[in-house]
C-alpha cells in the first residue's frame, strides 16, 4: 500500500472512511490506471464470472509482481480495477499493463482494456483523487478512493482517451499468487446483494456520508455485518499452508466485501427485507439528485485470492457477486432512474 508522511494512517472502522474529507491529495505527478473487460456484460451473460473476475484482478497481481511489491493504491472493481502509482513506475507499468491484455485475450478471449492518465489532468478537468487506507485486519490494508478522478478517468478510457498502446510480445504477465479456485459461497440469509452507490455531486460529501452511514446501519448485524463469507469453514494443511500459515478466520478478515473508490461497493449476505429497506432509502436520494445507485441480487459470491509469494500472511481476497454482480449492478447505475 502507499506509504508517505500522509497517508502512514490506516484506518480499521469502514464507516469512518466514508467521511472523504480525511482522504488524502495524490501529487500532481501520480498517475491513475484503470482497466475493465470490454463488454463483460456479454461474458457474464454467458456464465464467465470467474473469467471476468479473474481478468479484472489480473492487472492487480501483475503489477506488484513486476514492482515486487505491493506498496501502492489499488482497488478491485469486478471486471476491472483501478489503482495509481509514481511515475518512476510507469515503464514497467506499461509493460506489465500490455503483457496483461494479451494474457486475456490469448487465454481468455476477452478484451481488457488499459489506460494511464495523470492526476494533473484529472484535476484540470474538475475531478480529485484522494486516498485512504482500510485496515481490513492486521495484514491486509486495501486503498479507498475519493474525489471523483477514478470515475471521470474511467469515462476518458472507455472513451478511447489515455489507453495504453498494443504491443505484441512473447512474455506473459506475472500472475503469480493470483486464483479464482474457490467454489462459489452460498448465501445463508438469503440473498447476495452486489450493490454500488455513487454520489452525484462528491462535493456535497456531508450528504453522501450521511446516507452511506443509513446504509450500513440497515446491513450491519452485531456478529456478521451481512459478510458474504461465512466463518465456520475448515480448511486443510494445504491451504492453511497456501495462505502462509494462516487460517480460515484470516480469510473472512482479509475480505474487501465493503470498499469505497469513488462509489461505494458492497457485496453482502443479506436478507430480502433489508434489500427492501435500503433500496427505500437510495430512491428517495435518488429522486433528490444526491445519488445514483445500482444493485443486483443472486444467490451466490465469488471470491478471486491474491497471495503474494514474498508474503502470503499478507493475502487479499476480492469478492463479487456469482450471478453477475457488479457487472450486472453497473447496468443499473448506468441506466439511471
Amino acid at each position: 500500500m502507499l506509504k508517505s508522511k500522509t497517508h502512514d494512517r490506516a484506518y480499521d472502522d469502514f464507516a469512518a472512511l466514508l467521511d472523504t474529507t480525511i482522504y488524502q491529495p495524490l501529487p500532481d505527478e501520480w498517475l491513475v490506471g484503470i482497466t475493465d473487460v470490454v463488454d463483460s456484460t456479454s461474458a457474464v451473460a454467458a456464465g464467465r464470472y470467474k473469467d471476468v473476475n479473474f481478468a479484472g484482478a489480473s492487472a492487480i497481481a501483475a503489477l506488484g509482481n513486476a514492482w515486487d511489491s505491493f506498496d501502492f493504491p489499488f482497488v478491485f472493481r469486478g471486471d476491472g480495477a483501478a489503482f495509481a502509482l509514481h511515475p518512476s513506475r510507469l515503464e514497467t507499468a506499461k509493460s506489465a499493463l500490455q503483457q496483461t491484455v494479451q494474457y486475456v485475450r490469448e487465454v481468455f478471449q476477452l478484451d481488457l482494456r488499459a489506460g494511464l492518465v495523470s492526476v494533473k489532468d484529472i484535476r484540470a478537468a474538475g475531478g480529485d483523487v484522494r486516498t485512504a487506507r482500510y485496515s481490513a485486519s492486521n495484514t491486509a490494508i486495501y486503498a479507498m478512493f475519493a474525489g471523483g478522478g477514478l470515475n471521470w478517468a474511467d469515462r476518458q478510457i472507455k472513451a478511447g482517451k489515455y489507453t495504453i498502446a498494443q504491443n505484441l510480445t512473447h512474455e506473459a504477465p506475472d500472475l503469480n499468487g493470483l486464483t479464482c479456485e474457490w467454489a462459489p459461497i452460498p448465501s445463508q440469509s438469503g440473498e447476495i446483494l452486489s450493490l454500488l452507490v455513487e454520489p452525484v455531486d462528491h462535493a456535497k460529501s456531508a450528504v453522501f456520508t450521511a446516507l452511506a452511514r443509513q446504509i450500513l446501519a440497515v446491513f450491519d448485524d452485531p456478529d456478521r455485518r451481512s459478510h458474504p463469507v461465512p466463518d465456520d469453514i475448515v480448511i486443510t494443511r494445504d491451504v492453511a499452508e497456501y495462505l502462509g500459515g494462516g487460517d480460515w478466520a484470516d480469510v473472512v478478515s482479509n475480505s474487501d466485501y465493503r470498499r469505497y473508490d469513488d462509489v461505494l461497493r458492497l457485496t453482502l449476505d443479506c436478507t430480502a427485507h433489508q434489500i427492501e429497506i435500503v433500496e427505500k432509502l437510495l430512491v428517495r436520494a435518488r429522486d433528490l439528485g444526491d445519488v445514483r445507485f445500482g444493485l443486483h441480487r443472486q444467490t451466490h459470491a465469488l471470491m478471486t485470492c491474491l497471495v503474494p509469494s514474498g508474503n502470503k500472511g499478507s493475502h487479499l481476497h476480492f469478492l463479487d457477486g456469482m450471478g453477475g454482480g457488479y457487472t450486472k449492478a453497473a447496468e443499473m447505475l448506468g441506466s439511471g432512474p
